[in-house]
């Protein structure tokens, strides 16, 4: 069993941590990780829970192949409620804290409760102290980092924080491992400031024992990594290029949203690419992109490590921005670059490297510039309102200054820290938000690609490319092709992705592995690792609980068949060039039947029927 069969509760009111066993009926019908985080925060919490309260909580997950010789087995998750949508929050990393968690002989970490002042959990093995963090209150990812390795003196602690922008209440702020991996959507990082919880530093010495049949196990893992060598994508695409290979292929088919989706396609796309990432700039002859990097077990390395044109006005006097740190990936890039329309690859590196410095989505603070360069342009907002800064789409100066301003708190930066439903909304125009649930859309125009838009209005976190990135077959043919702007078929093939991408995030592998493999490559692994006798079948099957498991959450505590509905904009006004060019959205023609497949109600609950086949 590869799992550890042990949690940490820690309750940071009374300022206690004490070890429980796993609950080993749930993780037979959840797996671990999102699945299983998920079921034990809805056993332990109202979903009317006010986010930013004691009474909500905060998971630390990891899967059962975390930590073990499988290909990517590194990923860990933060489960909560969001205080950004009012959903179900999972948010998903990589790096090397989650195998170190397992190392030390835990699956996962329950917070509850909030603490009278600043703490950090230091974890070594079965040894938890929560000590004080009110010397790092105040401090950046990167400095909080630097200060427990110091004062610990173990380079080998593995370190996860929240920076300043969560302490100043920033909505969609994430938490940071590693100083540049993170679990950044939904606002996990704001739950866990709220909580007076600045880190958590893991060092394990244990391993990962227990697994079921060691030699199949080795085995399927081996069998594995070759089928990933041997992919184009996994083998090839993503290590030399990273997710920034998708920049112009998506530009090309009109699916690149545009200054706050206004348009589909970005002039300056290949100025922010993958391909110019390589290219050696004219200051010191060295391109933007320094190497590749991988997390824990990963054989993929599609991580970025990038540094700034030493000349670039950013950091012409900020020497402590010229060392190499986390590049820009394609969601990042997108969000920084194509929606605000500025096409300064060094701006967006350094803007970059402030998300990863203090801790806060890209995307979000992206898509929420986008949409006050909107506001600006159409007059509802001015100088006055941002503090002198000119928020006109294109300017690399308006956007770095928002990302410094965000990183703090400070001026503009409270209403950035909003998101752009809350931004949008003070200002009088809320159709200006490209949002569902009040989280931002990710890089891929649903005009453009039509799955993409009932994948983004059924998102049980708001608008996620990760819950079903039909992506991969409509326009990269994995597994197989459909057409990005025909409806058909699409309500099947975005609940078939859901269903095992809930799968795949549940066991502690990196969803990417899925260009090459699927759950007849993965449910092998799991299956030789662990109890239960997975098969695919059973594995979707999971997949499918944990889906409607989300689903119910967020219907207790509140959200309808109303809030799965893409903006306005996309549903409206028809894309203006590319091949999509004439194309909305067509939600209405899939919405329906999606319904009916997932066993709901018209009004998207689903029945008693399903919750019973489920089990749920």
């Amino acid at each position: 069993m590869a799992w550890q069969r042990k949690l940490l509760r820690v309750d940071l009111t009374a300022g206690t941590c004490r070890a429980e066993p796993l609950n080993m009926e749930w993780a037979l019908k959840y797996i671990g990780q999102r699945g299983l985080a998920t079921k034990y925060l809805c056993e332990e919490i109202d979903p009317k829970v006010d986010a930013l309260s004691p009474g909500n909580k905060m998971i630390m997950a990891t899967g059962p192949l975390t930590g073990t010789m499988a290909a990517t087995g590194g990923r860990y998750s933060v489960i909560t409620k969001s205080p950004f949508t009012g959903a179900i929050a999972c948010s998903n990393s990589g790096g090397f804290i989650g195998a170190e968690m397992k190392a030390a002989g835990w699956d996962m970490v329950i917070f509850e409760g909030k603490s009278p002042k600043p703490v950090y959990l230091l974890l070594e093995n079965d040894n938890a102290q929560l000590l004080s963090a009110e010397g790092l209150w105040g401090k950046s990812v990167w400095e909080t980092d630097d200060i427990i390795h110091t004062t610990h003196q173990d380079p080998l602690l593995r370190v996860a924080c929240v920076g300043r922008s969560a302490e100043e209440g920033c909505l969609y702020a994430g938490v940071v491992n590693d100083k540049h991996r993170a679990a950044g959507r939904s606002g996990v990082g704001t739950v866990m400031a709220s909580k007076n919880l600045k880190a958590v530093a893991i060092r394990g010495t244990l391993g990962v024992g227990g697994v079921r049949d060691f030699k199949a196990f080795m085995n399927a893992a081996a069998v594995g990594k070759k089928v990933l060598k041997d992919n184009a994508v996994t083998g090839i695409g993503l290590p030399t290029m990273g997710t920034q290979v998708l920049m112009n292929v998506i530009n090309e088919v009109g699916a690149m949203p545009t200054r706050n989706m206004r348009e589909v396609q970005f002039e300056g796309a290949a100025k922010i690419s993958a391909e110019a990432m390589h290219e050696p700039r004219e200051s010191d002859g060295k391109p933007n992109l320094v190497t590749n990097a991988a997390c824990f077990g990963c054989t993929i390395a599609c991580g970025r490590i990038s540094t700034i044109d030493p000349q670039h006005y950013t950091i012409s006097n900020k020497p402590e921005y010229r060392g190499a740190s986390g590049g820009l990936e394609y969601e990042a890039a997108w969000a920084l670059g194509c929606d605000t329309g500025v096409d300064d690859l060094d701006a967006l590196t350094y803007a970059n490297f402030l998300c990863n410095e203090d801790g806060f989505d890209p995307i979000s603070f992206g898509s929420t510039v986008a949409a006050a360069m909107e506001l600006f342009d159409i007059g509802a907002i001015t100088t006055k309102d941002t503090g002198g800064i000119e928020m006109r789409f294109g300017s690399a100066e308006a956007l770095t200054k928002a990302a410094e301003l965000v990183a703090t708190g400070v001026g503009f930066g409270k209403d950035l820290g909003l998101g752009s439903k809350r931004l949008t909304a003070k200002y009088g125009h809320p159709d200006l938000s490209m949002t569902v649930k009040g989280q931002e859309f990710p890089a891929y125009d649903p005009r453009g690609i039509q799955g993409m838009g009932l994948t983004y209005a059924t998102s049980n976190r708001g608008a996620c490319h990760l819950r079903s990135y039909t992506v991969s077959s409509e326009i990269m043919g994995v597994p197989v092709k459909t057409d990005p702007l025909s409806t058909e078929g699409k309500p099947e093939l975005v609940k078939a992705f859901q269903d095992a991408t809930a799968a795949v995030d549940s066991t502690g592998l990196c969803v990417f592995t899925t260009f090459a493999w699927t759950l007849a490559d993965i449910a092998p692994q799991v299956d030789a690792a662990c109890e239960g006798g997975w098969t695919p079948e059973t594995m979707l099957e999971a997949g499918e609980r944990i889906w409607n498991l989300e689903r119910q959450f967020n219907l207790d505590a509140g959200l309808t068949a109303a809030d799965d509905t893409l903006p306005k904009r996309l549903l409206k006004d028809a894309a203006k060039t590319g091949p999509a060019k004439g194309q909305v959205n067509r939600l209405h023609e899939m919405l329906p039947q999606y319904y009916e497949i997932r066993g709901w109600t018209a009004d998207g609950r689903p029945t008693a029927d399903t919750l019973k086949r489920l089990d749920v």
